[in-house]
């Protein structure tokens, strides 16, 4: 069986590469990071909406092109090598996937085009502070319509303008949909060592809200959407954890210390080594996640949670190990290591961190084996 991508897939990939090069550099970022009244790149937005990128796995009848999830996953790569300062996973992964997975008709129709065209921004709700996220310790709670209760950290919480959150109604959780722009909602900023993916604190007081799927299904829905999410973002630790390869050997091989390029020494070449196998693992298991995810096979719980252990992985250790390499500058501001490395601490939390997704994946493989 052959996971790889197709021509035409290679082609898009390339494209959207030689995209972001000429658009996306790591120069957008760093504008990001250094002015504090920007949440996020809203020129880079704006072209990768005019790019059809947003929707991409969206089907045509609701504004997108209706390529794919393979494709989406191609552009992810891409967009995880220039840390792209924008809310493209929060959006596209998490709110469009719920609404394609969940929504009713009209819910599609009228935030579908919308994402496709960059006119919305999404989030995810669901984290009410420090813990593990269960039915018995959600305080949120939705009543005829209204919810009241406090979440955090959201990321990209405070530019958003939908929301998806998690809540108790009559009891039972349940996954609803949250116009931002109402009243009854209160953003806070919060600092994370990643600005360029800003994280807020929302308070609801009485916010209207929409519920997705059926009663009590909040849960089991929220589950579904974070393993299709789970591979999409595995691709961008993935795009990261190359990027961060390749900065460590071009250092390395123009580096010299006592007459020697620093990339004949034995120390180096097995940091790029150790980089490389974690790097191929990774993409291997985020290939077969994808094809899980494309197919919707019953395997994509397993793949999901291995694409994720594996790509947080190899992201983040790509990512430290390319500051290594470079030695003392690697920590100055001024060389682009630290951005991939406040990214692969980003990355590797969203959505749960790799110990979550380690329970997850074992708990996965134990109802198999009891059900062979």
């Amino acid at each position: 069986m052959n996971f790889d991508f197709s021509d035409d897939q290679k082609f898009l990939k390339n494209e959207a590469r030689k995209f972001l090069e000429a658009n996306g550099s790591t120069a957008r970022v760093r504008k990001v990071l250094d002015d504090d009244s920007k949440a996020y790149d809203a020129e880079l937005w704006a072209a990768v909406a005019g790019q059809g990128w947003l929707g991409a796995a969206i089907p045509e009848e609701h504004g997108g092109l209706g390529l794919g999830h393979i494709e989406l996953c191609a552009i992810a790569e891409e967009l995880g090598r220039v840390v792209a300062p924008i809310p493209f996973a929060s959006t596209v992964y998490f709110l469009a996937e719920a609404l394609m997975l969940a929504g009713s008709e009209a819910q599609k129709a009228a935030l579908l085009p919308k994402i496709a065209a960059g006119e919305v921004i999404g989030c995810v709700a669901s984290s009410e502070g420090p813990g593990v996220l269960n039915a018995s310790a959600l305080q949120a709670t939705v009543s005829g319509g209204k919810l009241s209760g406090v979440k955090l950290p959201v990321t990209d919480g405070d530019i958003a303008t939908h929301a998806l959150v998690l809540a108790k109604e009559n009891g039972q959780p349940g996954l609803f949909l949250v116009d931002l722009g109402v009243g009854g909602i209160t953003r806070e900023a919060l600092k994370t060592l990643d600005p360029t993916r800003d994280a807020a604190r929302l308070t609801f007081a009485g916010a209207a809200a929409e519920r997705l799927g059926g009663a009590g299904e909040g849960l089991a829905l929220l589950e579904q959407v974070t393993d299709r999410a789970a591979v999409l973002l595995a691709f961008e630790q993935c795009g990261g954890a190359d990027r961060c390869l390749e900065m460590a050997k071009a250092y390395a091989l123009e580096r010299y210390a006592f007459g020697r390029v620093i990339a004949s020494y034995q120390a180096i070449k097995h940091k790029l080594a150790d980089m490389y196998v974690k790097n191929e693992l990774a993409r291997s298991n985020a290939y077969y996640g994808a094809w899980a995810l494309n197919t919707n096979a019953p395997e994509l719980p397993v793949a999901a949670s291995a694409a994720r252990i594996a790509a947080s992985e190899a992201f983040w250790f790509g990512a430290k190990e390319n500051i290594q390499t470079h030695g003392g500058i690697g920590f100055t501001w001024e060389v682009d290591a630290h951005l991939y490395y406040r990214r692969s601490r980003q990355l590797g939390l969203v959505a749960g961190a790799p110990r979550v997704w380690k329970e997850r994946l074992v708990s996965c493989l134990e109802r198999k084996n009891m059900a062979a």
